[in-house]
Formats: structure tokens, sequence, C-alpha cells
């Protein structure tokens, strides 16, 4: 039970930010003090990500557990049966999302947050594969990948990441050069032009 009026809790909701957040603010400070540079929620890419870094084409995405759906699983129709004294019967409810560790669903207006949840999660999954198709990288960091305890090695995972999409697009291709007949034809013929004729 909320002990909110709803006018308090849509105010608490309402005051949430979605720029400049405490994980954000996380993950900036590390790669900063650990000479990684980023450009802030660059306008001309989709989905204006969190962190963009233009020398290693990633883009860093800092989700919120709870308004990203983290670990919730797909909404399914839960069927059950109902029995009467004369009759028995199946009845399907409406769709329901089971909460995850990091991920409580409401239990007052729940199908406007199981909407909202759904809503956020289909737009990250269009906005990714749109950097995908522009040839960008993307890297998701959950808020509780952050939480104290495990905090450290998550930013050594990123750093990894980075390094590793660093050095697979700027590995040096070797090709073979392939041999022509037209090179052939040519040393044939200066060589029979060298030749004295009988």
């Amino acid at each position: 039970m909320d002990t909110l009026t709803s006018q308090q809790r849509h105010a608490n909701m309402a005051a949430i930010r979605g720029k400049d957040t405490k994980p954000e603010m996380v993950v900036r400070r590390w790669l900063w003090g650990h000479g990684y540079r980023y450009r802030l929620n660059h306008p001309r890419l989709p989905g204006k990500p969190d962190i963009v870094m233009r020398k290693y084409r990633t883009c860093i995405f800092v989700n919120g557990c709870f308004w990203h759906g983290h670990n919730v699983a797909e909404p399914q129709v839960k069927s059950e049966r109902v029995k009467s004294e004369k009759w028995e019967m199946e009845v399907e409810g409406s769709d329901y999302i089971e909460s995850s560790e990091c991920c409580k669903i409401p239990k007052t207006n729940r199908d406007f947050w199981v909407a909202k949840i759904r809503r956020n999660q289909e737009r990250d999954t269009r906005v990714q594969r749109e950097l995908a198709s522009m040839g960008w990288h993307s890297i998701t960091i959950w808020e509780c990948e952050l939480k104290p305890k495990v905090r450290e090695k998550t930013l050594e995972s990123l750093a990894f990441t980075l390094n590793r999409i660093f050095l697979q697009d700027r590995t040096v291709k070797h090709y073979e050069i392939p041999e022509e007949e037209s090179m052939m034809a040519a040393e044939d013929t200066s060589a029979r032009s060298l030749t004295k004729p009988d």
C-alpha cells in the first residue's frame, strides 16, 4: 500500500531527472579520471545517448533499472481456472509483469507503469538498432551494476570493452595483391624485345 497520496506520488516521480543522474555521474567521473574523453547527449545521434565517445564510435547508455525494466520478464497473458457450483471455465487475465530484484513494478496504477516500461524498452531496442546501422557500438550500463560492491568490476569491464572495440576497429587488414595477366604479358613482351632476332 502506498503511504503517499496520488498528488505526492506524482510530484515525486515528476522530480526524477533524465540527465546528470547519480549513476551517470559515477560513470562520467570514472571515464574522465582514466583519460577517456566524451561528449554528452549528442543531438545528431538517435536517442541522444548519455555518453558519446567518437574516438571509439561508441555510445554509452546509463539506464535506471526501474525506468527501463531491467531483468523484467515480458508481459504474458495469465489464465486461471474459475470454479463455480454449476460450471467451470478458464478465464484469461490481463497482461502482467513480474518484478525483478532491481525493478519493482508499483501495485497502484500498474497498467500505466507496465505500458511505460514496455515503451521505454521498445525505444531502447530501436535506438540501438539505428546506431548499429550507422556503424556505432552501444554499451548499456544498469544502475544496479554501479552499486559500491560491484562498481569497480563494472567500470573495469567497460574499459576492457572500449579498448577491445578500439583495437578491433583499427586492426591493419592485410590484402594480397593478386597477380594479373597483363603484368605477365608486359614481362613477356619486354623479355622478347631484349633478345636479338635471328
